[in-house]
């Protein structure tokens, strides 16, 4: 048993060890980019490199508001992501309750037909959604980010649905038994018992959606409507030739902070949901 439990030890010191170097190198970047956005540009290529600043400057961050519609991009943002996230989650977790636990006729058939169109690449339909959406008027505003979203998120079904099949068959049919609804049973039952894993997909669908690139720059072209990740981008082009780094960082900063701000407010149910999965496998 002393045998053992030193074998044990010594395992155990060797993963933490791996853990910490894993760390390091995640933790790292971001580092990098806080601290850089309170440095000079002296500072920014001094050689060997200046983690921490000589004084913390906060310049940048005042300046930030000024240099580009940075503010307007940020609201932006938020009312493409809320809005996407919240209606989709809704729509996703009904979806996937009806596919998981109401007879459906072909619900197989349709789960399947939505797996499949995850092998479609987006540069296939990325040309097609364009012209869709410029006949009906849609570009240069926010409903092109918006609207798709709203029908719910495959990933976030597929999730819920393999969730789902672990609630007995039996707590359904009480509940129909007792003359619930199956939007009471969804309501009453179903989704609090998913919220763990419904917490755990909004935030990583949120973080898409914030972090998305490629379709504001497809459908944007005016700076009042462009999201966070445009504005970031355009600093990025303008600012960079300059070597004005600290500045850019410090809006990368900004744009971090919600994402934070969500993985800590939905932290508890995300570890709820790692911590069922584990137990689950």
């Amino acid at each position: 048993m002393v045998l053992s439990s030193k074998k044990w030890s010594t395992a155990n010191i060797i993963i933490f060890i791996l853990l910490c170097i894993g760390a390091v190198f995640m933790i790292a970047p971001l580092l990098w980019m806080v601290t850089t956005s309170f440095k000079t540009k002296m500072e920014v290529f001094a050689l060997p490199p200046v983690w921490i600043p000589e004084e913390w400057l906060t310049a940048k961050y005042s300046e930030i508001w000024t240099a580009g519609p940075l503010l307007s991009g940020i609201k932006n943002s938020v009312i493409v992501a809320v809005s996407v996230t919240l209606i989709g989650t809704f729509t996703s977790s009904l979806a996937a309750f009806a596919l998981a636990k109401l007879q459906v006729p072909h619900k197989n058939k349709i789960f399947l037909m939505l797996l499949s169109s995850i092998m479609i690449p987006y540069p296939a339909v990325m040309i097609p959604q364009f012209i869709m959406f410029s006949n009906i008027g849609w570009n240069d505003t926010l409903l092109p980010l918006i609207v798709p979203g709203l029908f719910g998120n495959v990933f976030m079904i597929f999730f819920l649905r393999q969730y789902l099949t672990s609630v007995p068959n039996a707590i359904i049919e009480a509940a129909k038994i007792d003359g619930s609804s199956y939007f009471g049973i969804y309501a009453k039952i179903v989704f609090p018992l998913i919220k763990p894993a419904v917490a755990a997909q909004l935030i990583l669908w949120f973080m898409g959606v914030w972090n998305d690139y490629l379709a504001p720059t497809i459908y944007l072209t005016s700076e009042e409507n462009y999201t966070l990740q445009l504005v970031i981008g355009n600093f990025n082009a303008m600012y960079a030739i300059q070597t004005d780094y600290p500045l850019i960082m410090a809006a990368s900063v900004i744009s971090l902070l919600p994402m934070l701000i969500v993985f800590l407010v939905f932290q508890k149910q995300i570890i709820e949901s790692v911590a069922i999965s584990a137990v689950k496998g």
